[in-house]
Parts: C-alpha cells; structure tokens; sequence
C-alpha cells in the first residue's frame, strides 16, 4: 500500500515523498508424484516415505501408497523446488519411482 506525505520543499512548495510498496512474488511450488511400484512391498513404500518425508504421518504415507497402488500415481507433498528434488531423488535412491511437476 503505498503512502503519500507531504513536506514543505524550498520556497515552502508541498513535495509529495511516495513510499513504494513491495511485492513479494511466491515461488513456483513443485508436485512430487510416487509412481506404482510393482516390486516393492506396500509396508517398505510406506516406511519409505515416512523416513524421506517427516511431514507424513504414517496414515498420509499409508494414503499416498494406496493412491499410487490404485490410479498408478499419488501425490506425495507440494513444496519449494529444493525440498521437493530433495524429496524425489531420495525417494528414487531407495527404489521407489518418483517425478516432479510444477504445481498448476
């Protein structure tokens, strides 16, 4: 929001003094997508993301298993891009098939 003062300038002219507003732009957030995983069984995958992703409780991580189980990919977090290339090499690193894409 930007504020409008005035002070008396030389001559005793009014100086309009703006104060710029600034705009913080959100970063772009990032999808990171378990892809089913016919190899693994469903205990280690939920385990797995419980270990990767602390944010997960054992239920989100059981739900994220069973989604990617039934529809062949679920959703795991929405995040920064950091944790989110943190998140799915990880996963990837442990055996499980994971991707990333930008959030819509």
């Amino acid at each position: 929001m930007a504020v409008n003062t005035t002070s008396p300038g030389p001559g005793g002219a009014a100086v309009l003094d703006k104060q710029t507003e600034r705009v913080r732009k959100r970063s772009p957030r990032y999808k990171v997508l378990l892809h089913n995983d016919p190899v693994n069984s469903m205990e280690y995958v939920v385990s797995t993301l419980q270990q990767v992703v602390p944010q997960l409780s054992e239920q989100d991580a059981m739900a994220v298993m069973l989604e990617a189980h039934n529809s062949g990919v679920g959703l795991v977090i929405v995040c920064d891009l950091e944790p989110a290339e943190f998140y799915c090499e990880t996963l990837k690193a442990k055996g499980l098939t994971s991707t990333l894409e930008p959030e819509s």
